[in-house]
């Protein structure tokens, strides 16, 4: 005969909720509240939804005889302008960050300080956003190109250097310590043991920062740092909104195909 508690055994108990849940739950409601509250939602003209449907049926009526223009400046002009910014600030900062990352790998150094140091300097290079160094480079070598290479590749330095140093801390130390046990030099086991372990890494985070570089290019030619953002914020002016919807499809059809070839290389480094 079965106890008469078993059954009350069996039955599976249901956590209690707890009480800090809800009130978390209710601090984010209140924060929520209070961030909306100061919404102005008397803000809206007259004219706001007949300028909508101006802006919606230019960007989806786009103008297509803007993709070439024998003349002047055109979308395809645009666009391989934004594309040789995004490729000379990329490889220049591939190149100047590789001596920033063996300085702040931790495992090149005998003192922790060294690495620390280099840590602390790409962290400096990193906090500056791209924009605030396109107005400062502008302002230096003036409006176009120039300026947009600068700002991309000082500030790619810090990122790759950052992500750079970490592959680097992530290498075996097994050929290193056979190269030394042979009698090898500093720049014979940089060459043979490391340099072969992380240039796949650095690869694929070179081609990743590539693409992060496009968008950038895009965005710093709206404040005069040269590419596609120039013409754009021309139409965006002038509420051009055929042209803004032909630069707009350029820019989405040529990020979309870097994008592509991007991952299908970095699939085949790692």
């Amino acid at each position: 005969m079965s106890h008469p508690h078993a059954s009350w055994e069996h039955r599976v108990k249901k956590p209690p909720v707890k009480k800090s849940r809800w009130i978390i739950a209710g601090l984010l409601a209140v924060v929520y509240i209070w961030a909306f509250s100061g919404v102005p939602l008397n803000g809206f003209k007259e004219t706001a939804l007949q300028v909508t449907k101006a802006i919606a049926s230019g960007i989806f009526s786009p103008d297509w005889d803007y993709v070439y223009l024998p003349d002047g400046e055109d979308l395809l002009r645009g666009l391989l302008d934004t594309l040789a910014i995004s490729i000379l600030s990329t490889f220049i900062s591939a190149v100047l960050c590789v001596p920033f990352a063996f300085w702040a790998a931790s495992n090149m150094s005998e003192w922790g300080i060294t690495s620390k140091t280099g840590k602390m300097i790409l962290s400096v290079i990193r906090t500056f956003p791209e924009i605030v160094m396109a107005i400062l480079f502008i302002k230096a070598v003036g409006p176009g190109s120039f300026a947009g290479v600068l700002a991309l590749g000082l500030h790619s330095i810090g990122m790759l250097g950052k992500l750079f140093a970490e592959e680097i801390e992530q290498i075996d130390r097994g050929p290193t310590e056979a190269l030394i046990a042979t009698g090898a030099n500093r720049i014979q086991i940089l060459w043979y043991a490391v340099i072969p372990q992380v240039l796949p890494g650095f690869l694929s985070y070179t081609l990743y920062r590539f693409e992060i570089n496009v968008r950038s290019a895009t965005i710093l030619g709206v404040i005069g740092a040269g590419g596609i953002g120039t013409p754009l914020i021309f139409a965006l002016s002038t509420r051009n909104w055929d042209r803004v919807g032909i630069i707009l499809l350029g820019i989405i059809i040529m990020i979309t195909l870097i994008d592509l070839l991007s991952g299908a290389i970095r699939k085949k480094l790692v």
